[in-house]
C-alpha cells in the first residue's frame, strides 16, 4: 500500500482544487471518510469538465477509483484533474490526488486516483453535442 519512492507533486501542474480535510470529515477510525473523498474529486474532475464542454455537465460514470493512501484530518489535499477523452456529448477527466502532511518533516503520498465521465447537458438536463474548442 506504500510507494518505496518519495513523492512530490507533479511539476509544472497547478492543482485543479485544494482544500483541508476536518476531523467532522472523518470516520471513528479518524481517516477521512472515502465518500468526501469521492465527492471532492468528482468536484476537481467537473471543473475541466466544463471548460471543455462551455457550459454545464452532469457526472454519468465512474470508470475507476483506487484509494492507494488513507487521508487524514490535517492533510493539505492537492486534485490534479485534466481531459482524457472528449467524445460526442461525453468528457473523460482522470484526477490525481497528493496529500501533504506532517509539516514539521513535509511528506507527499499520492493518496487516490480516479477516472470519471461527465456529460455536457442543456437547460434541460438533456445530453448536447460538445462543440470542439478551436
Amino acid at each position: 500500500m506504500t510507494d518505496q519512492q518519495p513523492t512530490v507533486l507533479p511539476a509544472g501542474k497547478e492543482p485543479t482544487l485544494r482544500v483541508v480535510p476536518m476531523p467532522a470529515d472523518s470516520n471513528s477510525s479518524g481517516d477521512i471518510f472515502g465518500g468526501w473523498v469521492m465527492s471532492q474529486v468528482d468536484i476537481a474532475g467537473s471543473i475541466p469538465a466544463i471548460r471543455a464542454a462551455r457550459g454545464r455537465v452532469a457526472t454519468v460514470a465512474v470508470n475507476s477509483f483506487v484509494f492507494r493512501q488513507p487521508v487524514m484530518v490535517g492533510d493539505v489535499v492537492s486534485f490534479y484533474a485534466e481531459v482524457i477523452k472528449i467524445g460526442r456529448t461525453s468528457i473523460t477527466v482522470g484526477v490525481e490526488v497528493y496529500a501533504q502532511r506532517n509539516p514539521e518533516k513535509e511528506e507527499t503520498v499520492k493518496v487516490t486516483e480516479a477516472t470519471l465521465t461527465y456529460v455536457a447537458v442543456d437547460a434541460q438536463r438533456r445530453p448536447r453535442v460538445v462543440s470542439v474548442q478551436q
